[in-house]
């Protein structure tokens, strides 16, 4: 239902109100903050959109008429629900807004969020901060369930219902223990190697499975070999992998520590492009405020 448009300036009737208690318009006009020309013209306005007077003017200012005087009465409890409802907002977003809730995949979450909540609490020093390490498919699914106010994913496809913006790129490597076979090929290996070899991987739906999947599908490959060991943390894959429990595809940012040490070994792919995009998401259609904004642009920042 819509309101009829006599009585949708609730501005004029809360300008009524203050000449009711005031006594004159220019003082009305003063509390408003506008001129008394301007304050004029809004109550005039208001008598023509209500086809009533509601105001005599006299030399010593403007009393209400009998007819003002019962519309005054009836506005106020309106004007009084309106300040009700504006501060019960504002109280909303401000308890809001000291509450951030992010879902993020597991790249962002352990190598890149640390520093950027370092960064957002200098920001928001009272903010209380909950993250939830997800794949992918899982952060944009809370998303859209209204479970997270910000999301950040690497998968190479955008889920529907998100709008999204890149905040940063990243390469894949695939990893070997020093022992493993694959460490003495200079020249690397192929992609259909990589492709056809059982792989210490995450669950399906995770963004750096996806991504590999998509880099194969460039190269024709639409297959991709069962899964030697399904492990659900970034840790724990690096951990079977030094142990020699066969290769792993993973983010250069997981990796850095792993290769200085040299308990890892990077092994090249030939023709295989495995650079991905990582993006900041949320609700197609929703504008994003105060701290998810703020940690948005400090996502966005170069690194």
């Amino acid at each position: 239902m819509s309101l009829p448009p006599q009585v949708t300036d609730l501005t004029s009737f809360d300008l009524l109100l203050s000449v009711a208690r005031l006594g004159s318009i220019g003082q009305a006009a003063a509390e408003h903050r506008i001129s008394q020309p301007a304050a004029s013209a809004r109550l005039r306005q208001l008598e023509r959109r209500l086809g009533l007077t509601l105001l005599q003017r006299t030399a010593r200012g403007s009393v209400l008429t009998p007819t003002g005087a019962l519309i005054a009465d009836w506005a106020r409890t309106v004007v009084d629900a309106a300040d009700s409802l504006a501060a019960a907002v504002q109280a909303l977003r401000i308890s809001h807004e000291s509450r951030l809730t992010i879902s993020a995949s597991q790249t962002v979450a352990e190598y890149l969020l640390p520093a950027w909540l370092v960064a957002l609490r200098a920001r928001h020093p009272d903010l209380t901060v909950t993250l939830q390490a997800a794949n992918s498919a899982d952060v944009a699914a809370r998303l859209l369930a209204d479970r997270a106010d910000l999301g950040f994913v690497e998968g190479p496809d955008l889920p529907p219902g998100l709008d999204a913006d890149t905040v940063a790129g990243d390469r894949l490597t695939v990893v070997v223990a020093p022992t493993h076979p694959w460490a003495r090929r200079r020249r690397g290996i192929t992609p259909t190697e990589l492709a056809t070899t059982p792989l210490v991987s995450r669950e399906a739906g995770s963004g750096t499975l996806r991504a590999l999947e998509s880099a194969l599908r460039q190269q024709a490959i639409e297959v991709l070999a069962a899964p030697l060991l399904e492990l659900s943390s970034t840790t724990a894959i690096k951990h079977a992998v030094a142990a020699g429990s066969g290769p792993a595809v993973l983010s250069s940012l997981a990796v850095t520590a792993e290769l200085a040490a040299g308990t890892l070994t990077a092994v090249p792919v030939s023709g295989l492009p495995l650079h991905r995009q990582l993006r900041a998401v949320w609700p197609a259609g929703r504008q994003l405020t105060g701290p998810a904004r703020d940690l948005h642009a400090i996502a966005r920042r170069p690194r």
